[in-house]
C-alpha cells in the first residue's frame, strides 16, 4: 500500500485525506490541532502537528511517504514543491502558487520526480478537459468560467472563503495574462466583468482571474481566457476596496506603527468569511472550447453545478478540487503517469484513459460534468 502524506488539513486537505484513506495509508500533517482534530473520527488517519515553513518540520514530516498532496495556501506551494522534489518524493499540488512551476521542471527530472501541479478545480480540472480536447481537435477558443459561493446570499459580501482566504484576496490583485487572437494579453485584475446565466441560480458576474497559468505554455491555442464566478455586484465593491489601498501590502504609519493594509484587510474579512458550521456552498464550472474536429466547427461546453454534501458534511469546494486531486492521485498510484519533471493536468487530459478515468471517478463521488456539443 502506498503511504501518502497530506500536507495541509484545511476544508479542502481534510476532504483528500478522508477520500485518500479508503485506499492508502494516510497521514495528514497541519501546523493547526484544531484542523487535524476533525480528522480525530478517521481512525485509518495518522495525523502530524508540524509547521510546515520549516524546513527541517516539512522534511520529517515527508521522509517516509511514497507520495506528497500539496493542499497548503498559495503563498507556500512553490516552496513546498520544492522542497519535496529535492527530497525525492513525488507530489501532487492543488495549491496554485503564482510562481512559474516550470522552473523546477530540470529539477525535478534530475530527481526523477513527477510533480503533478494545479491539480484541483479551476485550474485544474479545466485543463484536463482542454487537454483531451485538444489532442482530438484544432481548437480556436477556450474558455473556463469557475467560483465557489455559499448557497445563502448575505449582505454585505455575499461570500465565503471555501479555500484559502489569503488566496482569494490574491485574485484581487494578481494581474491577469490571457490569449485573444494569438496574443499575450496582460490586465489587472477584475476588469471585463461580465453577467451571465447559470443554471440553477440564476445570474452571476465573471471577470478575469490569472487562472490559465501553465496552458500559456504548453497550449497553442489562438483564444484563452479564465473568468471567475461571484454574486453581481461584486466587482464594483471589490474594486473600491483595491483603489482606496485596502489591498495594499506597502506599510502605513499607523499610531508610530508600521502596517500592511492588507494584513488589516485580512484580518477583518476572514472572520466575515468564514463558514459557518454546516453552511452550505456550491461550485459552478463551465468550460467552452470551440474549434474544428474532422472537418466539422464544434462547440463543447461542459457543465458543472455542485453541492455541499450534508451527509458527509463536506464542501461543494472541496469535493471539486478535492476529488480531482484524488482521482490524480489514484492514476499516479496505478502507474499511469509516466511522465517525469513538471506534469500540469492538461498533460494527463490529452491520454484518452486518463481522461475518462478522472471523469469516472468524480461522477461516482456526484461530481458530475453535463456535456453538450453543438
Amino acid at each position: 500500500m502506498k503511504r501518502i502524506v497530506v500536507l495541509g488539513a484545511g476544508l479542502v486537505g481534510k476532504a483528500i485525506a478522508i477520500d485518500l484513506a479508503k485506499s492508502f495509508d494516510v497521514t495528514s500533517v497541519d501546523i493547526y490541532t484544531s484542523n487535524l482534530d476533525k480528522l480525530q473520527k478517521y481512525k485509518d488517519i495518522k495525523t502530524q502537528v508540524a509547521d510546515l515553513s520549516d524546513e527541517e518540520e516539512f522534511l520529517g514530516a515527508i521522509k517516509d511517504c511514497d507520495l506528497v498532496i500539496g493542499a497548503l495556501p498559495g503563498f507556500m506551494g512553490f516552496k513546498a514543491v520544492k522542497q519535496t522534489i529535492l527530497a525525492g518524493k513525488d507530489i501532487i499540488d492543488i495549491s496554485s502558487f503564482r510562481e512559474d512551476p516550470f522552473e523546477l521542471d530540470e529539477l525535478a527530472k534530475e530527481k526523477n520526480v513527477t510533480a503533478i501541479i494545479d491539480a484541483g478545480a479551476a485550474p485544474g480540472m479545466g485543463n484536463v478537459i482542454l487537454g483531451y480536447h485538444n489532442a482530438k481537435m484544432e481548437i480556436s477558443s477556450y474558455k473556463c468560467y469557475a467560483g465557489g459561493l455559499p448557497y445563502k446570499r448575505e449582505w454585505p459580501f455575499e461570500y465565503k472563503a471555501v479555500f484559502s482566504p489569503i488566496d482569494v484576496l490574491e485574485e484581487y490583485i494578481r494581474p491577469v495574462k490571457y490569449i485573444l487572437n494569438n496574443d499575450l494579453v496582460e490586465r489587472e485584475a477584475l476588469t471585463e466583468a461580465e453577467i451571465n446565466h447559470f443554471e440553477p441560480i440564476g445570474s452571476l458576474e465573471a471577470w478575469n482571474t490569472d487562472g490559465l497559468k501553465t496552458l500559456l505554455k504548453t497550449m497553442k491555442i489562438p483564444n484563452m481566457i479564465e473568468k471567475t464566478l461571484r454574486y453581481p455586484g461584486t466587482v464594483k465593491y471589490i474594486k473600491v476596496l483595491r483603489e482606496i489601498g485596502f489591498f495594499s501590502n506597502e506599510p502605513l504609519l499607523v499610531n508610530g506603527a508600521q502596517v500592511r493594509p492588507m494584513d488589516v484587510t485580512a484580518k477583518l474579512l476572514f472572520p466575515v468569511w468564514e463558514l459557518k458550521k454546516d453552511e452550505e456552498d456550491y461550485t459552478m464550472i463551465r468550460v467552452i472550447i470551440k474549434g474544428n474536429e474532422n472537418g466539422d466547427e464544434k462547440k463543447i461546453t461542459y457543465n458543472l453545478y455542485d453541492r455541499f454534501d450534508r451527509e458527509t458534511n463536506t464542501t461543494s469546494m472541496a469535493r471539486t478540487a478535492g476529488y480531482t486531486c484524488t482521482a490524480i492521485a489514484n492514476l499516479f498510484a496505478k502507474g499511469k503517469v509516466p511522465q517525469k519533471g513538471i506534469c500540469p493536468p492538461e498533460y494527463l487530459g490529452a491520454d484518452p484513459k486518463s481522461f475518462e478515468f478522472i471523469m469516472d471517478y468524480l461522477k461516482e463521488r456526484g461530481v458530475d460534468y453535463k456535456i453538450t456539443v453543438e
